[in-house]
């Protein structure tokens, strides 16, 4: 397929955005039972959702490029029976909506103890907006990675692998992100947060690596054959059926050559999993919150290169046909 870079963007940023809201929500649920220190509720818990905001609304702007006729984006919520991106439509603000809400009650401190428990830990009403944001969260993920695992004839794409890989390397970024936001507002949970990111990082690693080998090993279920309608063994190709470009040669193929889709692989390899890791061990060792950031930027750019490349490998059975040139 040919990678339309304002989908690259908007799965990224809303990537990073929901991943963020996991770790700051993650770490306000840890301090309620107290197994964390609470933090200032403005400077980290209110901050923190409002930078995962941004990044929605950023991913949402970059969407609105790959519309040909913007002022009718409302209508592709009208599918939400039978199509996932329907359901991504919804769920993507709803998620905006209750971020905001959860950064905004931490801002005004309605926070309100609903129950406290023998032991001492508490049930806030920021905790019950954060569960239902979470919730949201991870829907919003299944909707994401649906649109693309739903397509049967895409082979690379249908496989629950990729509903998973873009849960944990979403999760992934807005956990790295995270490190860096609390290096800066809340050091207690710098170590924390590094755990759990090595940790998401080790998984991802391990199934966006095993969507690879699946990928390299799959049996095409069209050939010439079947793309044509005839039976013969030998079928030798010359034309694709007209004399110039078309849709179909644009939308459908992404015209790299195999080394630089080689190339493109290792780039991401290296960028989104062993090179973040090593700034952000670094980062905490040495104290420097400079280098933290660029660990998550490094991490950001090779996830940029992972969803071209995503798109760029899945093999559109038309091009059986038309991406021959006489």
């Amino acid at each position: 397929m040919h990678p339309a870079f304002s989908v690259i963007f908007l799965t990224t940023l809303i990537g990073v955005g929901q991943g963020l809201f996991l770790a700051i929500f993650t770490g306000q649920s840890y301090a309620a039972v107290e197994l964390l220190p609470t933090e200032d509720s403005v400077k980290f818990y209110g901050t923190g959702a409002m930078i995962a905001l941004a990044f929605l609304v950023g991913g949402l702007i970059a969407s609105v490029f790959h519309l040909g006729r913007p002022e009718r984006a409302w209508r592709a919520a009208s599918k939400w029976r039978t199509s996932w991106l329907s359901r991504e439509v919804i769920a993507l603000p709803l998620v905006m909506g209750l971020i905001f809400l959860f950064g905004v009650m931490h801002f005004f401190g309605w926070d309100t103890v609903l129950f406290t428990s023998s032991t001492g830990a508490r049930l806030q009403a920021t905790l019950v907006v954060g569960t239902l944001g979470a919730l949201a969260t991870f829907a919003l993920f299944l909707c994401t990675g649906m649109i693309y695992a739903a397509i049967k004839f895409l082979q690379e794409w249908s496989t629950p692998l990729t509903v998973i890989n873009y849960l944990l390397l979403g999760t992934m970024s807005g956990f790295t992100l995270a490190v860096a936001f609390a290096s800066s507002t809340a050091p207690d949970l710098v170590n924390f947060f590094a755990i759990w990111t090595t940790i998401i990082t080790v998984a991802a690693l391990i199934f966006r690596a095993a969507s690879l080998i699946r990928n390299k090993r799959i049996k095409y279920k069209s050939s010439l054959q079947t793309a044509l309608g005839i039976r013969h063994t030998e079928i030798q190709q010359k034309s694709m059926g007209f004399m110039g470009g078309s849709v179909n040669t644009r939308d459908f193929f992404h015209h790299s050559s195999q080394m630089f889709m080689k190339s493109i692989k290792w780039v991401f390899l290296i960028l989104v999993f062993p090179v973040p890791m090593f700034f952000m061990w670094s980062g905490i060792e040495t104290g420097n919150n400079t280098t933290l950031i660029a660990a998550f930027v490094i991490q950001y750019i090779g996830l940029l290169a992972e969803r071209w490349f995503f798109f760029a490998q899945a093999n559109h059975p038309q091009n059986l046909y038309y991406q021959t040139v006489s």
